[in-house]
């Protein structure tokens, strides 16, 4: 295969003019004979034991073309873009120009190539870091999750319905006097005050005891999602068989010990302060880098092919579905369950896709200006990490991982790293504007 001229059509897309040479074409047509004949059949000749020159006069010379141009398409294109030194991030329409066994395969492949980037003003970048604080509220707060967490359901005794409370009851609603689809239910447990229900049902219920039998009168909203039953009223007769409301721990020494590693509440306070001061610090560094990302989007300079951002797209999506399937749910399956098509879906991600190929080109141009590499123990402790990430031997990883793309994927950390060490990080005070 030879590469015969490469064209610049247009900003990042290329035109390669490639020679399949006569003597590598007629091998491959040879090759393809000897697999596709047997499924021929030719009068006077049992099937598949026709000789080449009986099959083509009758079929036709170019019997076999298009499968020999099968079978070479992959090493074709590989072997141009290769040839062609371009960085190919998308492959485009393939055409045979001319073709026969004296000839070869004379052919032209479009490609879409990565486009050059500049950048500037990159270092000196301005961003704010939000003062870290944790409060006693804070502690205080964290303490009532945990327990919520460690709290018990009982039954209510001696008193009647409050909000907060949980009603099991049964429910029978009527329209005009009749049943509807949807109204009726047994031992249902409902969160009183918690809005679940139709405007005022829940209210209704607040006030009454175990064992009442009652009527619940509402009107559904104009904006209801069953069209017959928008804007009508509705009686629901109800039966209260038990109330049941959450009881919480008290918060104490003992408790402590039954929830962490800690015999004294100061202790539990003490280490929740000290979590939520790590997550905070680490919440704080990510939003500083968001916004030195932010600042690199906008000074990366590009014309960024649309079938690169289309690609990206298909990288997310592909992600994607991979999370669902690790959830036993198949990416057409969650399609029909959000009502999306796939088209809706691409949509959905383009603003990302298209976020994700302006920051890498803007890293990578940063990377290169400041002569910025990982070294190959970084590069080692990247595939340690990646080992231990997927349960995987180290020698299995370095099989499958494309050891390119971790480079450039930890020069792109390392060039966020320089960002932030040459950038301006203005610290308030807490409550300083």
């Amino acid at each position: 295969m030879n590469l015969k001229a490469t064209n610049n059509v247009e900003t990042n897309k290329y035109q390669l003019q490639i020679e399949v040479t006569p003597e590598e074409f007629n091998k491959t047509l040879d090759a393809v004979f000897k697999s596709e004949s047997k499924k021929l059949n030719i009068p006077g000749f049992r099937k598949g034991k026709a000789p080449r020159a009986f099959v083509e006069k009758y079929y036709g010379e170019e019997v076999f073309f298009d499968a020999a141009v099968d079978r070479l398409y992959r090493s074709i294109v590989m072997e141009a873009i290769d040839q062609s030194k371009l960085e190919v991030v998308s492959i485009g329409d393939f055409k045979i120009d001319e073709i026969s066994k004296a000839a070869g395969v004379q052919c032209t492949l479009t490609v879409v190539t990565k486009p050059e980037a500049s950048i500037e003003g990159y270092k000196g970048i301005e961003v704010t870091r939000e003062p870290v604080v944790v409060t006693e509220g804070d502690i205080n707060s964290e303490l009532e999750r945990v327990r919520e967490r460690n709290s018990r359901m009982i039954t209510v005794e001696g008193r009647a319905a409050e909000n907060g409370d949980i009603a099991v009851i049964d429910f029978d609603g009527y329209v005009d006097d009749k049943q509807f689809d949807g109204g009726q239910a047994e031992n249902y447990e409902l969160t009183l005050g918690a809005g679940q229900f139709i405007r005022g049902f829940e209210d209704q219920i607040v006030g009454h005891s175990t064992g009442e039998d009652f009527d619940v009168n509402v009107t559904f909203p104009e904006d209801y999602h069953a069209e017959e039953l928008k804007g009508k009223a509705a009686v629901f007769k109800i039966k209260l068989h038990e109330l049941k409301t959450k009881e919480l721990p008290e918060v104490d020494d003992e408790f402590v010990k039954d929830v962490s590693e800690f015999d004294t509440l100061e202790e539990y306070k003490k280490d929740i302060e000290k979590k939520l001061l790590e997550r905070r610090e680490k919440a704080a560094d990510a939003d500083v880098e968001n916004q030195l990302i932010d600042a690199v989007i906008e000074k990366v300079q590009a014309e960024i092919p649309d079938e690169m951002v289309e690609n990206e797209v298909d990288e997310i999506i592909n992600a994607f579905a991979q999370r669902l399937q690790s959830q036993g749910l198949k990416l057409e399956t969650y399609l029909q369950y959000t009502n999306m098509t796939t088209d809706d879906l691409r949509a959905q991600y383009k603003p990302q896709a298209d976020r994700q190929v302006k920051v890498r080109l803007g890293l990578e141009k940063i990377a290169q200006l400041e002569g910025i590499k990982p070294t190959d123990e970084e590069c080692e402790e990247e595939l340690k990490r990646l080992s231990e990430a997927y349960g995987m031997p180290l020698e299995n990883v370095k099989g499958l991982v494309n050891m390119d793309m971790v480079s450039a994927d930890l020069a792109n950390q390392k060039a966020v790293e320089f960002v932030r060490a040459n950038a301006v990080i203005k610290e308030p005070e807490a409550g300083e504007e």
